[in-house]
């Protein structure tokens, strides 16, 4: 069943164009007035800005849905229509049931207001009778964590309060959508995480919920699918894998294959480098790839002189600008003059060793120097590549939901020995004792 739906929509605002957000018949009079009396003439061809250009989507009952793109793309302006926040200039949206939103820092909270008293105002707003709110009164407390401060006016917590109780009420509230904005950025880790739980609980239970983040690793975990937003309109949607992968290929400006045309291909007149690309065990190009399944580097290269005895090498680096390692190609056949020819070098790397996150592939074919080496060509950051934890199966996260951190977060074989009752009672005898020397 469809819970939400959006035909056509646009939202446009003119540049310049001074309107207050609510007026009187009297303040829309006495605005016009003062405007008339300051200027001789009222410019006409005011500039218009197009926030959202025909976006058209819908949305079935359970679904978690990611909206992703640059500052300014429209993914709040489009949040805010849904919510009936500011009305739409062209378009129709609709949404089946009741709506859960957090869409700014304390939306909906009165400053002078304490958390209580807040808490039962936006219950209310979100269509909740006082039984129900005093019902999951305590259980959203607690999971806001600022039980010592309920009673405190909104207006002396900090912005990260703001959030924890702002999402504790929507999130518990029972609401049929849940409408989220990037606010949650502004929680800690441990609260952030305990939010990816609570919107996972949702999902699961058949609710709705619409996400919009920058952190592409909440999107990917989160959301089945995924709208890209550029400029107001929809440029890509689909798996929230793949469309996180497309998005940051194309905000990077590689992809995940490189095909170098004839005459450009880099290198010298020895030898040059015809292609570089990611693929799966199939030998298909992959532009987003599990975490639990091996992948190959894979480049092309044309030896047409003397280069000398060679070796292919492969450097990883992350989105941080960190080097995640160097790869070598160390088969015996590289130690003597390559016949002429084109060649095809593949490395693999082992399911569970990649952390999540956009890598870039640095490809180099260099000859054995002294005291250095002699590269024939090197083209850093050719192919890029998206990794992602599906969080199940047998992930090295296991149950973790968070993000380790570091280049690499192998699947490593641990050995656990068990001692019985006996071992126990030595040890804790032996740490009596230690604890006793140390306090004398």
């Amino acid at each position: 069943m469809k819970t939400v739906v959006a035909q056509g929509l646009s939202k446009c605002y003119r540049i310049g164009e001074y309107k207050a957000g609510y007026e009187t018949l009297r303040d829309t009079i006495s605005h016009a007035a003062r405007r008339a009396l300051r200027l001789e003439h009222v410019d006409h061809s005011l500039e218009e800005l197009w926030a959202l250009k025909g976006v058209s989507f819908e949305i079935e009952e359970g679904e978690v849905v990611g909206f992703i793109g640059r500052n300014g793309a429209g993914k709040s302006t489009l949040l805010k229509i849904l919510t009936q926040i500011t009305p739409p200039t062209e378009g129709t949206a609709s949404i089946k049931g009741r709506v859960g939103s957090i869409l700014e820092v304390g939306t909906g909270f009165h400053p002078e207001l304490t958390g209580r008293e807040n808490t039962y105002l936006n219950g209310a707003i979100l269509g909740m009778k006082r039984r129900e709110i005093a019902a999951k009164f305590d259980e959203i407390v607690e999971f806001s964590g600022i039980e010592k401060l309920i009673d405190t006016p909104v207006k002396r917590y900090s912005s990260g309060m703001y959030v924890r109780l702002a999402f504790a009420v929507a999130a518990h509230l029972d609401p049929e959508v849940l409408i989220i904005d990037e606010v949650l950025a502004v929680g800690d880790h441990e609260f952030q995480q305990r939010c990816m739980g609570r919107i996972e609980d949702i999902s699961s239970s058949g609710r709705t919920v619409l996400f919009v983040s920058h952190d592409m690793s909440a999107i990917t975990r989160l959301c089945g699918r995924a709208y890209w937003l550029h400029a107001g309109e929809v440029m890509d949607e689909g798996v929230a894998e793949d469309v996180v992968s497309r998005y940051l290929q194309d905000s990077s400006g590689t992809g995940a294959e490189k095909v170098f045309a004839e005459g450009e291909a880099p290198g010298s007149d020895k030898l040059r480098l015809l292609s570089a690309r990611i693929v799966d065990a199939d030998g298909e190009t992959q532009h987003s790839v599990d975490v639990r399944e091996p992948v190959g580097i894979e480049c092309r290269f044309a030896v047409m002189g003397e280069t000398g005895p060679l070796f292919p090498k492969f450097k990883l680096g992350n989105d941080r600008g960190e080097v995640v390692f160097n790869a070598f190609d160390t088969d015996p056949r590289w130690r003597t003059q390559p016949e002429p020819g084109i060649y095809t070098c593949t490395a693999w790397i082992p399911p569970n060793l990649l952390n999540e996150g956009v890598l870039a592939v640095d490809v180099t074919v260099a000859a054995l120097g002294a005291p250095t080496l002699v590269n024939h060509v090197n083209v850093p950051g050719v192919v890029r590549f998206h990794v992602t934890d599906p969080g199940e199966g047998d992930s090295a996260k296991g149950l973790f939901t968070g993000k380790l951190r570091g280049g690499v977060r192998p699947l490593l074989d641990w050995t656990t020995e068990f001692d019985d009752s006996r071992g126990y009672e030595t040890a804790k005898r032996t740490t009596g004792s230690a604890v006793s020397s140390a306090e004398t």
